[in-house]
């Protein structure tokens, strides 16, 4: 094991070349660098393809050994209040002289999307305030939750999920380095459960690691995530009309395994595709799937509900039957 603690610390990119699979927006960064000039960005993609990761790397070689001066790095899920926007950034940032041979300085919003309205709206009156020595990047997840009048006021560059071979890569790269012995169906098992996120997979990395040896099983283990086999199983006994061992299996997620209700129902999900059955059945699935997780969401009994769920999904499977 390393003497670093996280392993996505350890090897977040510290240059733009070492960005995996967003290469459009690299060569745009690259050219903005080039110009020592910048509008306001918006950075946006799902979790863990490197958005904030390109924001740092960028600012880095745009400001060299300058940049931790010239920058301000804030997490608005955590200050998303209008008083962090108006005292963090107006008074104690914006008025401030960059410093360098780069006329203005940066501030780096993650997650931006989680600001109130009246936050954003404060933040809109910024950007065009201090347009002359300050510059924003923000970054989401989530564009629509952006307020059109910021995102007028920014270049949006959309990241793209992160391809299985690039995630495999990475996470081999990794291994290789700490030392780990891990097979390749383990990389497969982390690939599918990180769902492209590469953070999340480095954690699921560095978590199975303390195991040992790094298997599918350890991977699971750590993850505290559904087999593919055991979703299967459930299936298996709703087809043949066993609604006992179906609800028995998923009452052993629920409360033996500490897997939520609507995890179970994600991987029901997941599973709905791979059935050997019409696409008519698959549609009637998918929308009771989505009833009920509606439901847990909005606070009703996960084991009254599943138990719901699974009855009116062996009858559906029953019509079906051949």
């Amino acid at each position: 094991m390393s003497e670093e603690l996280l392993w996505i610390e350890k090897y977040r990119p510290k240059t733009l070349d070492e960005i995996v699979n967003q290469e459009d927006i690299i060569r745009s960064l690259k050219r903005l660098i080039e110009e020592k000039n910048m509008p306001h960005l918006l950075f946006t993609g799902p979790p863990g393809v490197g958005k904030t990761a390109t924001a740092l790397a960028f600012v880095r070689e745009l400001y060299g050994e300058e940049w931790r001066n010239n920058v301000l790095e804030l997490n608005a899920s955590d200050e998303r209040g209008i008083d962090t926007i108006r005292e963090k950034i107006r008074e104690r940032f914006a008025k401030t002289l960059p410093l360098g041979d780069i006329p203005f300085k940066i501030v780096i919003l993650d997650e931006s999307d989680a600001m109130t309205s009246e936050a954003q709206t404060a933040l809109r009156r910024i950007m065009e305030i201090y347009a002359r020595n300050i510059r924003f990047i923000l970054t989401c997840n989530y564009s629509n939750r952006i307020i059109e009048p910021i995102q007028s006021r920014t270049v949006v560059l959309r990241f793209l999920p992160l391809e299985k071979e690039h995630v495999i890569k990475r996470l081999n790269y990794i291994a290789n380095n700490e030392k780990v012995k891990i097979d390749e169906q383990a990389l497969e098992t982390i690939f599918d459960l990180s769902n492209g996120d590469l953070r999340r997979a480095i954690n699921l990395l560095q978590s199975a690691s303390l195991f040992g040896e790094v298997t599918s099983e350890v991977v699971y283990k750590v993850a505290g995530a559904v087999k593919p086999r055991e979703v299967k199983a459930i299936f298996d006994s709703l087809i043949k009309g066993n609604f006992e061992s179906a609800r028995d299996a998923v009452l052993k997620m629920l409360f033996n395994d500490g897997i939520s209700g609507t995890e179970i129902i994600y991987y029901l999900y997941r599973e709905v595709y791979r059935l050997n059955v019409p696409d008519e059945c698959k549609l009637n699935l998918i929308e009771v799937l989505g009833e009920y997780e509606y439901r847990i969401l909005e606070g009703s009994s996960e084991e009254i509900q599943l138990n719901s769920m699974l009855a009116k999904m062996q009858l559906i499977l029953k019509n079906y039957s051949k």
